[in-house]
């Protein structure tokens, strides 16, 4: 989420994805040599389509809805033939589960406070990842370029990386300078497996999408902050909406539902038949 004066309301997560740790990934993955040593063109990336009926199921896998065109889903899930699906990859913290992995593996990799204890998202458990020096940025590219092959082996046609705006929560130790030069290298391995790849978020770096790479948005709670024309003029309106109240919904599709994917999904983004479920639609 961009900074606000108050904490922001939500920011959504998969909670269910399996790590895919250890993945080893070579350097320039994605281009094949043929016999004659000539460099294989990368597959075409394929862009969403604005103001295509959008679900956003990044809290489980469900049948979508009658009209549906669009979704999210967590890697760990399989995409729906026939529609456009955007791979969600926590790219910028850790999942819950996958501590025990990152401190085994690549402790390193971890951003630590002055005691050397990780920095944490506080209100969703996670562990910050460290963007700070170009070496580190190399190697997570590695493995969160791993995850991203993934998804475009699975079949899907584009990817969200999460936490864009970790370094919000950084106490100072990441600016916004060290995550977009991240993303830089997460757009361009998505670009090379023939993926799409949305800015999470973070108006403050709508300016640099275009230096990133970015090719379209996935926006919470725009309606409620006030930003769904920010994300509309950048990205000629192909920007996925997701609200949380019904209020921030109906204000979300007045200001922009005529030309924006606008869903209201539940505070857990429940699957379907799930009591509490919500899937609304301007």
């Amino acid at each position: 989420m961009p900074q606000h004066a108050a904490t922001p309301f939500l920011r959504r997560r998969s909670t269910l994805a399996a790590l895919a740790g250890g993945v080893a990934v070579t350097a320039g993955a994605g281009f094949l040599l043929s016999s004659a040593f000539a460099a294989k063109p990368a597959p075409k990336v394929v862009l969403p389509k604005a103001d295509a009926t959008f679900d956003y199921q990044i809290g489980g896998a469900y049948t979508p809805p009658a009209g549906v065109k669009a979704l999210s889903r967590d890697r760990g899930a399989q995409p729906v033939r026939g529609l456009y699906n955007v791979c969600y990859v926590n790219a910028f913290q850790t999942q819950p589960d996958a501590m025990d992995w990152w401190q085994k593996k690549n402790p390193d990799l971890l951003l630590r406070d002055g005691s050397g204890k990780p920095v944490n998202d506080e209100a969703w458990g996670e562990a910050l990842l460290d963007t700070s020096t170009s070496a580190k940025r190399t190697r997570l590219a590695k493995i969160v370029g791993g995850w991203i092959d993934g998804c475009a082996k699975a079949g899907f046609q584009a990817v969200e990386p999460d936490n864009l705006d970790s370094y919000e929560r950084s106490g100072g130790r990441l600016t916004k300078a060290h995550n977009a030069a991240f993303a830089k290298l997460l757009a361009t391995r998505a670009h090379t497996a023939g993926l799409a790849i949305g800015q999470k978020n973070t108006t403050d770096l709508l300016g640099q999408r275009k230096s990133i790479g970015f090719d379209f948005a996935v926006a919470e709670e725009c309606g409620r902050y006030d930003e769904c024309a920010d994300y509309a003029s950048a990205y000629g309106n192909r920007v996925f909406v997701i609200e949380y109240t019904a209020r921030d919904f109906s204000k979300a599709c007045s200001a922009a539902g005529a030309k924006l994917s606008v869903v209201q999904r539940d505070l857990d983004v429940r699957p379907a038949g799930r009591k509490g479920y919500v899937f609304r639609t301007c």
